[in-house]
């Protein structure tokens, strides 16, 4: 087994460490989602964290980790007899982002099951991570489906399966971390809430504390044992911190005031439900016993707030994550601690020493020990966080004063200014035709592990879903020649069947996006932009990659590669300038090219295309030729190549051409007008209809009428 990397010998990150260490000292907490960008030591920093818990008494020989003290009454190794159990460390479990079902919840023997009526379970990864830590790196990227089965065992503290009548239950009570990087995609606000904590991660930008962690990663990397070695001391310093805090926990008081400010923070940023308040207040505990005091002050209560509610305040993937500190302050000003804060006594051991790093001269973190939330000799509250990196979605090239590029094409129409989208709105649900065999998602019909039964086959691998009523049918005919004697069925392998299932898919949604000069007029855009961005959340919602091509002056660009990150598309759309011509058919060949390379890389995922325009094609690019002649060309080879396509005509006024319709017929696509683009058109309209009907059904109407 190699050497961990040392927790305390990570550098900065202060607010990382600090909620980890939160968690060990109360695993009600909830757990840490930790969010940021690719080499900010977040997993580095989890998988160090199982080294600082102590160590756990369990029953020998038991699978589930059972308590000594304590035994599991329901548990499947069960029943077990309270008495002495055997001591080891408590275990990280690493959650793979393609793992099964079946991995995580364990597997049941279904044949055995039916034959026998024995319940043979084959532990899963909650029952390994049980006492432990339960670690998913790019939790994002995991099914929607094993998302929502973790956070149901971390909820409840037990595991169910549930296959065909027969039921298995088993205790699994963990400390959850899950790692992200949100350019890679968001997860849902329902599941983001069931996380405690959250800490957003960036690399510094001071040139000094980058060099220290090239220093210490090469140190570690040389001498593994080494390393680990000059750092046991902060290592010990740190495990015997949290067992104290862990001891002193329970003698913490939480009081009205505390209890008051928590619940006005909670108000005062619209924080939806009550989990926020409870989080709150068990993350305020326990910096309190992690400070070594028995009283949760005001500073806690305000630390607890930045850690508990930014991502609980994101009401749609477009907000961006983080809290308003002066208005945190106001609100925790308004309920002043009711007696000021005594001045610290010093210690028995001496005055207060100053913090040091290891002997190998430390870094600018001053060791990356123990995060600052003062200690037994005080109560302090902990350092701000370093400055975070900017963000991928506000970088210069993206924000709104930076220069943008100008149009291409001479006598074109000049470049205007980015505008503003105007409000999302729900959008009537696009999709693509078929039966698809892609990625769980939300979208458009497809074959996958979970939904509506509609058949049965026979098992490729390992039997996942068991099709009882075809098992028993095929089955049935050999009873006698397989020697059934008593009531029970003579069950084969080869008589099991998988059933198939059709739930929904997530698609690869690709805008093409006019920006010419016919698309310039400021309320037009915004409205165009609108629709874009409600069609992105649409998209997020629907579990989908996206994929953003814009084209005006001569050509068309690529602003998004297709990602799962709609918040990046949005950032795009936003700064998004418009003018010049329309090159319509270079839009629609980029589209074409970015399609092709990414039916190479991920077959299994069927595109839409979403082409937002007002039909226009003013210019043929650097191809030349009669611009309309050209885009009808294009249009017809993503047709040819069955791409299923939607046009959103975004032509206004009194006088129309009808050219988006035209892209339509030769796209083989449906079109759409923005404002039948929305959800509520048709339904506001049976609305006012039967409101209409009613109306005129009343005795009233009837007697005014005739009046």
């Amino acid at each position: 087994m190699s050497t961990p990397y040392p927790f305390t010998a990570v550098v900065g990150q202060t607010d990382l460490r600090l909620a980890l260490l939160l968690n060990a000292v109360s695993p009600a907490v909830g757990g840490v989602l930790v969010r940021g960008e690719k080499g900010t030591a977040k997993s580095t920093a989890v998988r160090a964290l199982s080294a600082l818990l102590p160590q756990v008494d369990v029953v020998p020989g038991c699978r589930f980790s059972c308590a000594p003290a304590a035994p599991d009454p329901a548990c499947p190794d069960g029943p077990h007899e309270p008495g002495a159990g055997d001591a080891r460390p408590a275990r990280m479990v690493e959650l793979p982002v393609g793992a099964s079902e079946d991995r995580l919840v364990g597997a049941l023997d279904i044949e055995r099951a039916l034959s026998e009526g024995v319940k043979a379970f084959e532990p899963g990864l909650l029952a390994d991570a049980h006492r432990g830590i339960l670690y998913v790196d790019e939790v994002n990227l995991l099914h929607d489906h094993l998302i929502d089965l973790l956070l149901d065992a971390a909820a409840m503290g037990a595991s169910y399966v549930e296959r065909e009548g027969v039921s298995v239950r088993h205790a699994a009570r963990f400390l959850l971390v899950g790692t992200m990087n949100p350019e890679e995609g968001e997860l849902r606000p329902q599941l983001l809430d069931r996380f405690g904590l959250t800490v957003e991660v960036a690399a510094s930008r001071e040139p000094a504390q980058r060099v220290e962690v090239v220093r210490r990663r090469l140190a570690y990397e040389d001498d593994p044992a080494g390393f680990a070695t000059r750092w046991a001391g902060d290592e010990h310093e740190v495990r015997a911190r949290v067992v104290a805090a862990r001891a002193l926990l329970p003698k913490v008081a939480l009081g009205d005031t505390a209890l008051l400010q928590i619940a006005a923070t909670c108000a005062g940023f619209e924080v939806d439900g009550m989990r926020a308040d409870i989080v709150m207040a068990r993350t305020a505990t326990a910096l309190a016993a992690w400070a070594g005091r028995t009283e949760v002050r005001k500073e806690d209560v305000r630390q607890a707030a930045l850690l508990a509610l930014p991502h609980r305040r994101r009401r749609n993937p477009f907000d961006a994550p983080g809290l308003d500190e002066d208005k945190l302050d106001r609100i925790l000003d308004e309920f002043p601690d009711e007696e000021p804060e005594p001045e610290p006594e010093p210690e028995p051991d001496g005055p207060e020493p100053e913090p040091e790093g290891p002997d190998d001269g430390g870094g600018p973190d001053g060791g990356g020990g123990v995060p600052p939330q003062g200690g037994p000799e005080g109560g302090g509250p902990a350092e701000a966080p370093e400055a975070p990196a900017e963000d991928p979605a506000e970088a210069p090239e993206q924000r709104p004063d930076a220069p943008q590029p100008s149009a291409q094409g001479g006598g074109a129409a000049p470049e205007q200014a980015a505008v503003r989208a105007s409000e999302p709105f729900r959008t009537k649900v696009l999709s693509v035709p078929g039966l698809g065999e892609g990625a769980a998602g939300r979208r458009s019909r497809a074959r996958t592990a979970h939904g509506r039964t509609t058949g049965s086959q026979r098992p490729r691998g390992q039997l996942t879903k068991l099709h009882l009523a075809a098992t028993v049918h095929a089955a049935a005919p050999h009873q006698k020649a397989r020697g059934r004697a008593g009531r029970g069925l003579v069950i084969r392998k080869d008589d099991l069947r998988q059933a198939t299932r059709e739930g929904r898919e997530g698609n690869l949604v690709l805008f093409c996006v006019d920006a010419s000069g016919s698309m310039a007029a400021r309320q037009r855009m915004s409205a165009v932009k609108g629709a874009v961005l409600s069609l992105l959340l649409d998209a997020y919602q629907r579990r989908d990659k996206v994929g953003l091509i814009t084209f005006r002056g001569s050509g068309a660009d690529l602003a998004l590669p297709p990602t799962s990150s709609v918040d990046a598309a949005a950032a795009r759309l936003e700064q998004l300038p418009t003018g010049g011509r329309t090159p319509l058919a270079a839009g629609l060949l980029k589209a074409h090219e970015v399609l092709r390379i990414e039916r190479l890389r991920d077959p299994s995922r069927r595109p839409l295309l979403v082409v937002v325009t007002d039909g226009r094609a003013t210019s043929a690019g650097a191809v030349g030729g009669d611009p309309r002649e050209l885009s009808g060309r294009s249009a017809r080879l993503l047709a040819a190549e069955g791409v299923a396509s939607v046009v959103v005509d975004c032509e206004s006024g009194p006088v129309r051409l009808g050219l988006a319709g035209v892209l339509a017929a030769d796209l083989g696509a449906h079109a759409v007008t923005l404002d039948g683009l929305r959800a509520d058109s048709l339904a506001g309209l049976v609305k006012n209809v039967r409101t209409a009907v009613t109306h005129t059904a009343s005795p009233n109407s009837v007697s005014r009428r005739a009046a």
